[in-house]
């Protein structure tokens, strides 16, 4: 997990609207972020997200409401707002024909670089980076991956407080969002960190808080180990079991605090499952109760047989899930 820890408020929203036309993208959405903190900006499509990063960084205006950056009104102070912001949108906008260096010239001198430190702050957002190697490289001639570094070059350059990232691994094979995933260790030790993402694996290897959106709202806004615990599902059973499906699913089911259940083959058990094989069962539960012993219980009265009883915690995916899906 990645930042520092402060009290200081570093991003404040309040009451922000925003709408296209009849569409309401952004419903009096309101939230905060600390100095040092790295926040996980979460939603289905078409939640807000996007929009409400645009506005935060100076690109879009608002409606309504009050969005303040470093004590600075994005509305008021929109120029002073971006020299403390690095923005990596998604689907970073690069001149393909550029080399690096030329490009990180070109956007050091438009970001307002002073020129005796240009060389220096270029020289330290590739080697933050990790794109040294390809500076004399013409940019459509990278890698996706190396063209999302670039980008991070690119918004790295005037050393901002506060570094907003949309979406910046889409489209990355599994190797490229490791390596990405490192560079945002990296670079988010020593300022504040928005990553919007649809992975939410990476939200809770990344991310110290999240905030999730859902139809232009803040659906839930907490840290991720407490929003599990907020919704009373935070653990969850698993069992493999042999016996009749249809009968251990049925009386799984009728266990007191099972929420739902689901199964599956175990590895290795492909082609057994049924009466012949074990089957995989995870059981949620409407509180942190622990169903083990009435797992068990259940099992040893059917007279069926038993060989994993685990307690596990519950995904942030499933919390997300139950978040959004709450609302659907």
């Amino acid at each position: 997990m990645i930042g520092l820890t402060s009290s200081r408020l570093l991003i404040e929203v309040q009451g922000l609207c925003k709408s296209y036309g009849a569409v309401r993208a952004l419903d009096c959405v309101s939230f905060s972020v600390e100095e040092g903190e790295v926040l996980g900006f979460l939603g289905p499509n078409g939640a807000g997200k996007t929009t409400a990063l645009r506005i935060l960084s100076g690109f879009l205006p608002g409606d309504e409401g009050v969005v303040q950056v470093a004590g600075l009104d994005v509305r008021v102070d929109s120029l002073a707002v971006r020299s403390v912001i690095g923005y990596l949108p998604e689907g970073v906008p690069l001149y393909p024909d550029m080399r690096v260096s030329e490009y990180l010239r070109f956007r050091a001198r438009l970001k307002g670089v002073p020129r005796r430190r240009r060389r220096e702050q270029i020289e330290r957002s590739l080697e933050s980076t990790g794109t040294t190697d390809v500076r004399g490289r013409i940019i459509g001639t990278l890698s996706r991956g190396y063209r999302q570094r670039v980008g991070l070059a690119d918004a790295l350059l005037n050393e901002p407080k506060v570094l907003i990232l949309d979406e910046p691994t889409v489209g990355l094979d599994p190797e490229q969002v490791r390596q990405f995933r490192a560079l945002l260790r990296n670079v988010g030790r020593e300022r504040t960190v928005i990553l919007s993402t649809h992975i939410l694996s990476e939200v809770e290897i990344v991310c110290s808080s999240v905030v999730i959106i859902d139809r232009g709202r803040i659906a839930a806004r907490d840290r991720a180990e407490n929003l599990r615990s907020r919704l009373g599902r935070g653990l969850c059973v698993i069992a493999e079991i042999r016996g009749p499906q249809e009968d251990v699913a049925r009386a799984l089911r009728g266990i007191p605090g099972v929420r739902s259940l689901s199964r599956a083959e175990p590895a290795g058990d492909a082609g057994e499952g049924g009466e012949g094989g074990y089957v995989r069962y995870r059981l949620t539960s409407g509180a942190e109760d622990d169903l083990r012993e009435r797992v068990y219980d259940c099992v040893r009265s059917g007279g069926w047989w038993l060989r994993l009883l685990q307690e596990e915690s519950l995904p942030l995916e499933d919390v997300f899930l139950d978040i959004v899906g709450r609302k659907t």
